[in-house]
């Protein structure tokens, strides 16, 4: 196995483009530096994790590798009008399971902080335990490609979850809620399907769930911070 094989963008270079035009949105649009600063996360902070989020996203992290089968190579998968990428593999008879920097570590690692930070234990496991049932049901595994799911679903649940259960508090449950949920849901619970569907790769937050994630860390944290109440201010 070689590992430059393991780094490849999770999405066709066309739609990749477009997640990269959202990044640049950050950079322009005030509004949405405004949803990550309600995170707790100065716009510079904001920025580089959205950068950071963007680059991981090529590397994923051998953890596993399942027993040998026929696999795909260099194709493009449609799922939901997403196009996915399908790495070129030479000498490669079993799937890998990897862990993607940009789509599981990042996120989890921010999740983590802003669970520390914020106190939000309990509204935080009911959120990630709700947008995980509905991502699960939702989820589908795609022959070359491994667990994917519609790439809106995970924005839209996270946003109407984090809103009901804390208008306050709804931006750090939208973040924490739709990485941590989308990761379980998709991904973690479905490693059992992985077997049998050609997938040369089989990225934890990589390809089928890397762009619900980001779009989830923009579009659901700027719902949620544009119809939340204002913190109030210490006396």
């Amino acid at each position: 196995m070689q590992m430059s094989q393991m780094h490849y963008l999770p999405l066709a270079p066309g739609f990749f483009a477009i997640l990269i035009g959202f990044f640049f949105l950050v950079l322009i649009l005030r509004s949405v530096r405004f949803a990550y600063e309600s995170l707790g996360v100065s716009s510079n902070a904001a920025v580089f994790l959205l950068l950071a989020t963007l680059i991981g996203s090529f590397f994923n992290i051998p953890i596993a590798e399942l027993p040998p089968e026929r696999i795909m190579s260099d194709e493009v998968v449609d799922f939901y009008g997403m196009r996915y990428a399908v790495p070129v593999v030479s000498d490669w008879n079993g799937t890998v399971v990897a862990v993607n920097v940009g789509g599981a570590v990042i996120p989890t690692l921010m999740s983590i902080y802003l669970l520390i930070k914020r106190e939000l234990w309990v509204k935080a496991l009911v959120a990630t335990a709700i947008v995980a049932l509905v991502i699960h049901w939702m989820a589908d595994p795609v022959p070359g490609l491994g667990i994917a799911v519609p790439v809106f679903v995970p924005v839209v649940v996270t946003a109407i979850v984090a809103m009901i259960l804390s208008r306050e508090e709804a931006a750090p449950l939208a973040y924490i809620a739709g990485s941590l949920g989308t990761l379980i849901g998709a991904d973690l619970t479905n490693l059992d399907k992985m077997r049998g569907l050609g997938a040369p790769v089989a990225s934890i937050g990589g390809a089928g769930t890397f762009d619900g994630i980001f779009l989830t860390g923009i579009l659901a944290v700027l719902l949620a911070s544009l119809f939340a109440r204002p913190r109030s201010a210490p006396a």
